[in-house]
């Protein structure tokens, strides 16, 4: 009987370990993610110069992990992380593939408006382009929602040549009511055909395919992002950018973190977990940080040491303060 007891007791003690170890809680630790510098990350071809700085440019993240119990305990007693319910991340009535995919298509989104930004300041973008239409964003809801995505150029429709935006945008408007279109997409270095139905969509009247596009770039432009999601990296891309195609040195041999999203006038937009990304920002040595001006009150009562952190709310402003503060 007391053999019979023991073999129970750790049978019993064998699942509470694996419990406790390996069975994932809903709720998720969020915390300090990598700090990525962003010159590595930036590819431009077509035989254009590059001056790549002396210093570094780092993009920030927020990093988030399913606990299990012990790793709840664990996240409870670190300062850093913060415990947080799934439906936070992901709310009800959304999967995970679909909020993971928005979060990519979002990364991809804040590429094509960071080198928007950068070109119309060196290039008169988009006077000097390339042939094709990039899709700027999709629209939820609307039929090229999961069919196209941001980055895809557009080589034709319908079989008719693509060469600006304002082409697309005239065969797509043109193109009949609820009527189907052939996009020949350019993705990844491969070609292949897409078929939109245009149907209503985001609240209008009229039938539509739901993109936004911009003219194709002057030439190639790169930027790699892994398995980082969101459009906060926006600023530090476009500054990587800028930096790299432009003579001298916005770093001055410096570490420079920060954040923030862009839009394609350059406007610098707030961002979550400023906090997490400050703290990943010291971990790597930065210098200075930049901050989106609507995230400045949160940090009100952090201290960051010697790391300045510098206001900022447009590319242009980040730039002016990152030549100013280079002596």
């Amino acid at each position: 009987m007391k053999r019979i007891l023991k073999i129970v007791a750790v049978g019993l003690g064998l699942v509470l370990v694996f419990a406790v170890g390996f069975v994932r809680l809903p709720y998720y630790a969020i915390g300090p993610g990598p700090a990525d510098e962003v010159t590595p990350l930036i590819r431009v071809g077509g035989g254009e110069p590059t001056y790549p700085p002396s210093g570094k440019l780092i993009m920030t993240t927020v990093s988030f992990y399913q606990v299990t119990a012990l790793q709840a305990l664990r996240a409870w007693a670190d300062p850093n992380l913060a415990l947080v319910a799934d439906e936070v991340l992901y709310p009800p009535g959304l999967d995970r593939a679909t909020e993971d995919q928005r979060a990519r298509s979002q990364m991809d989104q804040s590429k094509i408006d960071a080198a928007m930004v950068v070109l119309t300041e060196l290039e008169g973008y988009p006077e000097s382009r390339g042939t094709g239409a990039l899709i700027e964003q999709t629209f939820p809801g609307c039929p090229a929602d999961g069919e196209l995505f941001s980055g895809d150029l557009i080589l034709a429709i319908d079989g008719e040549q693509v060469d600006d935006r304002a082409e697309a945008s005239d065969l797509i408007g043109e193109a009949p009511a609820h009527g189907q279109l052939d996009f020949r997409i350019r993705a990844a270095g491969e070609t292949h055909d897409v078929e939109v139905t245009k149907r209503r969509c985001g609240g209008s009247e009229d039938p539509l395919v739901g993109v936004s596009l911009v003219d194709n770039f002057p030439f190639p432009i790169e930027i790699s992002s892994g398995n980082v999601g969101g459009p906060s990296a926006g600023l530090m891309f476009s500054l990587g950018l800028y930096d790299l195609l432009t003579p001298g040195d916005l770093t001055a041999g410096r570490t420079i973190a920060g954040t923030g999203t862009i839009t394609p006038d350059g406007q610098v937009g707030p961002i979550g977990g400023i906090t997490d990304k400050v703290v990943a920002a010291e971990r790597v040595g930065a210098r200075v940080f930049l901050v989106p001006k609507e995230n400045m009150a949160a940090l009100a009562d952090i201290d960051t040491g010697s790391m300045q952190l510098i206001e900022v709310a447009s590319f242009d402003d980040a730039v002016e303060a990152l030549r100013r503060t280079a002596s």
